[in-house]
C-alpha cells in the first residue's frame, strides 16, 4: 500500500492523520509490516521508480493539516486546494500545480524563525541535500526542463551552475525536506511502536534527470553532453513484447569499483535509515544488466554485460554489516548465475502467485517449490490485481489455478490466492491492498511499458475497516503468521 493511494481530501495520501488510522488497521489486522513503494521525490511521469534524487522525499506526501496545526498554513489556503479534487484517482498535473505554492508559502513562515532541529537536519544531510536543492533551484528557473535540455555548463555540477540557482529557492527545498523527513520519522516511529516494521523499496538505478547524475556524473556512463549513450531497461517478456526502455543512465561499475562503490554503500545506508527492512529493486541487474543504445525506441535490441556481482555485496557486508534486512526482487530472466548470487548473499528472494501458473516461467514460484528464506506475494504494484489477473489470465493457467488452490465463487478468488499466498512457507507474506479488498484491474497500480494513468489508485476510507481488519486477522492466525 503507498502513501499516495491512502485516503485523504488533498488529491494523494499523505502521512498525516490516515496513514496514522492506516497503522492502527494493521495493528487490529494482526500485521507486522507496512512495505511502500519508493518515497522520493517523483519527476515527470510520476513513477517512485524515476525520482529527482535517490535520498529526497516526495513533497506531496507532506501532509497540509499538520503544516497547519504548526501555524505554517492558514485553513483558507488549504481550503482553496481541496475541492473537487477527484478522491478515487491522484491527478498529478493538479497536484504540480496547485501542491509546490502552497508548500512555499509554509516554508517561508517556517525559515522566519526555524527551530534547532533544522540546523541539525542540514548538517547531517549535507552529503545529499546540498547538491538535491540547488539541483532543484536550477530546475525551477529552468521552468521544470529536464536536465539535458538545460544549457551544457548547468548539466552537471560547477560553479556555474551553483551561481545560477537562486540561493532563497535552495533554502526553500531545504525546508520543503526538512518537513518531510521531520513527519515521516514520526509515522515509522508511531508504526514501530506498534510492532510494525515499514519495508521501503530502493530503486536500482537514478533517472538521468536527477541531482544524482548531475553532481556525481562520474559515476554513470555519459557523452560528453553529459547525456547516458547507454539506457536501462528489459528485453521483451510477458510484460512486453517490446521489453522495456527505462531510460536510466547504466553505472560506471569500474568506476564504482575503483571508489570501492562508496557511493552506491551511502545509498544504501540512507535507505537502511529510513526503512525497517529494505526491498532492492531488479536485483538480477547486479549479476548481470541489459544495456540498450540510447538512441533505440524500445528494448528489442539491447545486450546484457556482466553487473559487479558479489563485489558490491562484500562492500555492503564490510561497511554496513552482515546481517541486512534486505529484499532481492529477483523477478525475471533468472539465470544459474543470478541464483548463485542471490544464494551467496543469503538475501530472500521474491515470490509471485500469478507467475506460477504462467508456462513461460520456471515451477519456482509453485507454492510447494518454496523455501523459507523468500517473500511471498500474490502480485506485486506491476502486477494486475488477483481479480483482474484471473479475469484475463490465460484458460488453461487459469484451470491449473483454480485446482491448486481450490478456487471457488464462494470464497471468493482474491481471497483464495491470498490464503495461498498466507499457507506459504516463506517467512514473510505481503498482499497488496487490492487484493484485500477484493478490486479488479481498475485498481491496478501500473502497468509496465506504458507512460500514462499509473500510479493513481487510491482507496476509499469506508474500505478500509474493522470487518476487513478482522478477515485479515483471522487468517494470519490460521497460517500461524
Amino acid at each position: 500500500m503507498h502513501i499516495s493511494s491512502l485516503p485523504s481530501p488533498y488529491g494523494v495520501g499523505t502521512m498525516g492523520e490516515e496513514a496514522y488510522n492506516f497503522i492502527d488497521f494493521l495493528e487490529n489486522a494482526g500485521q507486522k509490516a507496512w512495505q511502500v513503494l519508493p518515497i522520493g521525490h517523483t519527476s515527470y511521469g510520476d513513477s517512485p521508480y524515476q525520482s529527482y534524487s535517490s535520498f529526497a522525499g516526495n513533497p506531496y506526501f507532506i501532509d497540509l493539516d499538520m503544516l497547519y496545526g504548526e501555524g505554517y498554513l492558514k485553513k483558507e489556503e488549504i481550503e482553496a486546494i481541496s475541492r473537487e479534487i477527484d478522491c478515487e484517482r491522484v491527478d498529478y498535473g493538479r497536484l504540480f500545480n496547485e501542491r509546490y505554492p502552497l508548500l512555499k508559502k509554509a516554508c517561508k513562515r517556517f525559515l522566519e524563525m526555524p527551530p534547532a532541529e533544522f540546523y541539525t537536519f542540514l548538517d547531517e544531510n549535507r552529503a545529499w541535500l546540498d547538491d538535491y536543492a540547488s539541483f532543484m533551484a536550477i530546475k525551477e528557473k529552468m521552468g521544470f526542463k529536464g536536465r539535458e535540455e538545460w544549457p551544457l555548463e548547468l548539466r552537471v555540477k560547477g560553479d556555474a551552475a551553483l551561481l545560477f540557482a537562486d540561493e532563497d529557492t535552495v533554502r526553500i527545498y531545504k525546508a520543503i525536506q526538512f518537513l518531510f523527513f521531520k513527519q515521516w520519522f514520526a509515522l515509522k516511529a508511531y508504526a514501530n511502536k506498534k510492532g510494525i516494521e515499514i519495508i521501503g523499496d530502493l530503486p536500482i538505478y537514478c533517472a538521468s534527470d536527477s541531482s544524482d547524475v548531475w553532481s556525481e556524473g562520474r559515476a554513470f556512463l555519459l557523452d560528453e553532453g553529459h547525456a547516458p549513450f547507454l539506457v536501462a531497461g528489459v528485453p521483451p517478456d510477458g510484460f512486453s513484447p517490446l521489453g522495456q526502455r527505462w531510460g536510466n543512465p547504466i553505472y560506471d561499475w569500474d568506476w564504482m569499483e575503483r571508489t570501492k562503490f562508496a557511493w552506491w554503500v551511502e545509498r544504501l545506508r540512507f535507505s537502511l535509515a529510513i526503512f525497517d527492512r529494505v526491498r532492492i529493486d531488479h536485483f538480477r541487474g547486479f549479476d548481470s544488466y541489459f544495456a540498450i543504445d540510447a538512441r533505440e525506441e524500445t528494448a528489442v535490441n539491447g545486450k546484457w554485460i556482466d553487473g559487479p556481482g558479489m563485489k558490491l555485496f562484500k562492500a555492503f557486508e564490510r561497511e554496513l554489516g552482515e546481517e541486512l534486512p534486505i529484499i532481492a526482487e529477483d523477478l525475471g530472466y533468472l539465470t544459474d548465475s543470478v541464483k548463485r548470487l542471490l544464494n551467496e548473499t543469503g538475501y530472500p528472494g521474491m515470490k509471485i502467485l500469478q507467475f506460477a501458473f504462467d508456462e513461460r516461467e520456471s515451477g519456482d514460484y509453485l507454492p510447494h517449490n518454496y523455501t523459507t528464506n523468500s517473500v511471498c506475494y500474490v502480485g506485486t504494484h506491476d502486477n494486475d490485481t488477483a481479480l483482474g489477473w484471473y479475469a484475463v489470465v490465460d484458460e488453461r493457467d487459469r484451470k491449473k489455478a483454480t485446482e491448486y488452490f481450490n478456487l471457488n465463487e464462494e470464497e471468493g478468488i482474491s481471497k483464495g490466492l491470498i490464503r495461498g499466498a498466507m499457507s506459504s512457507v516463506s517467512d514473510l507474506c505481503v498482499i497488496c491492498m487490492q487484493d484485500v479488498l477484493d478490486l479488479g484491474s481498475e485498481a491496478r497500480m501500473n502497468t509496465p511499458s506504458t507512460d500514462s494513468g499509473n500510479w493513481q489508485w487510491r482507496a476509499k476510507r469506508e474500505d478500509i475497516n474493522a470487518e476487513i481488519a478482522k478477515e485479515m486477522q483471522k487468517m494470519t492466525n490460521l497460517y500461524g503468521r
